[in-house]
């Protein structure tokens, strides 16, 4: 702590205030002029767009048809951000499109918002998708709100206009600045429209001045996601960004979520010593003993966020392939990643009213209530809270697109009642009692590749040498296990799940188990290889050409499917999606079954070396 502070002597200039940050974003339709409004912002106000405007002449309207023409082919991957600053206070906004498709980019925009413009077409009134930004907005926690009616010029500066807008917006925000302008004449943007004496309110740029950032959180909880451990010769320590509070040296804090107990030795702010930092800072910090800490954990003081890994969440999907509940994808929050398993919604939002609607999925653009499981815990707080804590992006695992963005409402009650019991007798013991390695041998292919038919011989094979095994076959469970599924993507993700789940057991049990199944999804074959332990999980290709499957067609499926009696067939009307790199390929088309049989014996007694994380 400094005791002495220099004095300030009558010859010293007066210190400026720091200029505070205020991040916003504008939304709305299509059309409703956020780039014009944006364009004059910057014009009027001039700082850090100087160079812009030279480039353009000084013409606003060529400025305006730059920002335009970038955000339209920017929009597929983010937002247009955008800096500019007044004598008082600095801004980020996020200009968000307003097309449906790019919802997605509202919600990268709105995630860090402190206030957002909702910008309306005074010719058009408030459409679907007003509705819907607005109501993204206050999802997202942005609490502050402005109703823009633009090109108030273009209905003759009408009062009447803007009240019958303003009462067509009123069901769908708490609480709302309204704001006539007209962005193209500058009418009550940054300067009072003569125009419109009658409007008594802000200008637009006075409400941004005036409007109060939401401060980071005062309170002791401090929570640091660690994004980085370095490890160098002489220093030990981890990186990160702080969410929630502040630190010091000598703190006292806990390294979740295995909650081991430390204290701060150091602080580092931009690689010097501080005597603290605070939430919205990247800061270094050492500890006084030596822990296990990585990329992932969170170090936190007392009142810690909470560990869970079932939750319900509120999700907005982004994907151009709907939602599928019982499906594995990957899931970020903060610097924590993890594989998250989606239940159907409970309901989705209809924008037309906001109110709940039965869903048993999400399109793009759908916004909707679902419980998720996740395959380890999670540090987390809901979002409503902390937005980096609470706040998650789901990705699709086989394209590596981000498919959907979820809020934590709160932890299933499940997820802290529920323990694993410890058992006396392990799985190796259960195996070392038969004399094997438990494997799965899991069969895929089209309907009629000849899966059932070898994975029956293979089973006999074993038997015959003395090998405990049981055969799960794709017919046998729906007729009991699973006869509460139909064939729907979503029901045929959650019947692999369930077998997967069933031969997990099984392996517990030291059996070898043979699985029989259509299977047509990879992320779904992924799903069961992941659960088992390294090298457990064969992947068996059963390759046909459909030709040839339908040519042999022994139950008649493909016939009832050529004539529309059976939906969704494999082949058909559904997809299938052969193994990129499975374990073992059959062509039953050059091979015969008690060939096919033979060789996946010959694989099981010397198994060839795969390279680690090799993945089918």
């Amino acid at each position: 702590m400094r005791l002495f502070r220099r004095r300030q002597t009558r010859s010293d200039p007066p210190a400026k205030p720091e200029k505070t940050l205020l991040r916003f974003i504008t939304c709305g339709s299509v059309d409703d002029g956020k780039s014009s409004l944006l364009g004059r912002l910057l014009y009027e106000t001039g700082s850090a767009f100087e160079d812009e405007l030279a480039q353009c002449g000084g013409d606003l309207s060529r400025l305006v048809d730059g920002l335009e023409a970038e955000r339209e082919q920017g929009i597929t991957i983010d937002v247009a951000w955008r800096f500019f600053e007044t004598e008082t206070r600095k801004f980020i906004v996020a200009d968000a499109p307003g097309h449906e498709q790019y919802t997605r980019n509202l919600v990268t925009g709105a995630s860090t918002a402190e206030l957002a413009l909702v910008l309306v077409d005074a010719r058009q009134g408030v459409l679907t998708q007003t509705r819907r930004h607005a109501f993204l907005c206050r999802l997202l926690g942005v609490r502050s709100l402005a109703l823009v009616v633009n090109k108030m010029d273009l209905v003759g500066y009408d009062r009447a206009v803007f009240d019958r807008i303003v009462e067509e917006f009123r069901p769908f925000a708490d609480a709302f600045l309204p704001i006539p302008v007209s962005a193209t004449a500058g009418d009550n943007v940054t300067r009072r429209s003569d125009a419109m004496a009658w409007y008594e309110g802000p200008t637009l740029l006075g409400h941004l001045e005036a409007a109060e950032p939401e401060a980071a959180r005062t309170d002791d909880r401090f929570w640091l996601p660690v994004q980085a451990a370095i490890r160098e010769p002489g220093f030990r320590g981890v990186a990160g960004l702080v969410v929630n509070g502040s630190v010091r040296p000598r703190d006292s804090v806990f390294i979740l979520p295995a909650g081991t107990a430390t204290r701060v030795e150091r602080v580092l702010v931009a690689g010097a010593e501080a005597e603290s930092a605070r939430a919205g800072q990247s800061v270094t910090l050492t500890f006084s003993s030596e822990v296990d800490c990585s990329r992932g954990d969170l170090v936190s003081s007392y009142g810690t966020p909470d560990v869970a890994d079932q939750f319900e969440a509120t999700i907005v999907w982004m994907g151009s392939e709907e939602l599928v509940p019982g499906r594995q994808y990957a899931l970020k929050l903060a610097t924590q990643t993890c594989l998250a398993t989606l239940q159907p919604p409970k309901h989705e939002i209809d924008m037309a009213t906001l109110e709940p609607a039965p869903a048993k999925t999400l399109a793009l653009n759908g916004i909707g209530l679902c419980d998720l499981w996740t395959d380890r815990p999670l540090v987390f707080a809901p979002y409503e809270e902390n937005r980096d804590l609470g706040g998650f992006i789901l990705i699709d695992r086989v394209t590596n697109d981000t498919v959907g963005a979820g809020l934590i409402r709160h932890a299933l009650r499940r997820s802290h009642n529920i323990h694993a019991q410890p058992l006396q007798v392990s799985r190796e013991a259960r195996a070392g009692l038969k004399e094997q390695k438990p494997r799965l041998l899991w069969f895929t292919g089209l309907s009629g590749a000849g899966k059932s038919t070898i994975a029956n011989l293979v089973e006999a094979k074993l038997h015959a040498r003395g090998r405990h095994t049981f055969l799960l076959d794709g017919d046998n469970v729906r007729l009991g296990l699973n006869r509460d599924l139909g064939f729907g993507e979503a029901d045929r993700a959650e019947n692999i799940r369930r077998v997967g789940e069933t031969a997990k057991l099984m392996l517990e049990a030291g059996l070898i188990v043979l699985a029989a199944f259509i299977s047509p999804f990879r992320a779904e074959r992924r799903m069961v290889r992941e659960m088992l332990p390294e090298g457990e999980f064969v992947e068996i290709f059963v390759d046909v050409p459909l030709s040839e499957a339908e040519r042999r067609d022994p139950k008649g499926l493909y016939a009832k499917a050529r004539d529309g009696q059976i939906p969704n067939f494999t082949g058909i009307g559904s997809p299938y999606e052969p193994p990129e790199r499975p374990d073992i390929r059959i062509d039953t088309t050059a091979t015969s079954a008690e060939e096919a049989a033979d060789a996946i014996l010959r694989y099981l007694l010397d198994p060839p070396r795969r390279p680690a994380g090799d993945r089918a």
